[in-house]
């Protein structure tokens, strides 16, 4: 990743034209309720078409919660943070996910795009349908309810004071990936994930990432 200063109250610009700048300039809150209302209307999609039971239903929906959080770890750790070596793949690492690492609290830039995610959630859900039929459809509102959690706690850990209670765990597990470690703490909403794939920040980023608040003043 492209080196530079950290800017906790800055903002950066990616494309000369307005109009393509602007689409990459999102308020968090449309995709949250965007993806839950549709998570909502897959889910009930399937109960109406395919009267699937009540224990079937959660043994789907969870594990598409569960099944979103590994995706996003996946692409957090090898699609944002990519071997880049030449000076174009730099500057497209710097596109996609260096800028939200530049300007941390930048909040029109906490959620990925809708003119994005809309491809990339039609392309998982086409994929669900495919191999599960009607059954996918639960996987998949699970997975769509697990990205709008996930966009809840990304933006959070960004833009508000961390917690006294124990939820204050997620705020320093993503703060130690953008103010200690890149190369560590990929997952956001579920941080075991670091866990299981040994990307765990390293003990001795602990007391460079205590700073959590503030980094949040």
């Amino acid at each position: 990743m492209k080196d530079f200063k950290i800017d906790n109250k800055g903002s950066g610009r990616l494309f000369s034209s307005s109009f393509l700048e602007r689409l990459t300039r999102t308020h968090f809150l449309f995709p949250v309720i965007l993806y839950y209302l549709a998570a909502i209307s897959c889910v009930g999609y399937a109960i109406y078409e395919t009267s699937i039971s009540f224990l079937r239903f959660w043994w789907l929906f969870v594990p598409g919660m569960l099944l979103f959080s590994l995706v996003e770890y996946l692409i957090h750790r090898f699609l944002f943070h990519f071997n880049a070596k030449s000076p174009a793949e730099l500057q497209l690492q710097y596109n996609i996910h260096g800028i939200h690492h530049e300007f941390p609290r930048d909040k029109d830039r906490l959620v990925m795009p809708p003119v994005v995610s809309i491809v990339v959630a039609s392309l998982f859900g086409y994929c669900f349908y495919f191999l599960m039929g009607g059954n996918g459809w639960i996987l998949f509102g699970g997975f769509l309810a697990g990205y709008s959690t996930y966009l809840v706690i990304h933006y959070s850990v960004h833009a508000r004071r961390p917690p006294d209670n124990f939820l204050r765990y997620w705020w320093k597990h993503h703060s130690r990936h953008h103010y200690a470690s890149v190369h560590s703490a990929f997952a956001v909403s579920m941080p075991l994930w670091d866990f299981v794939f040994g990307t765990m920040p390293p003990k001795s980023d602990t007391g460079r990432s205590g700073a959590t608040d503030d980094q949040h003043s």
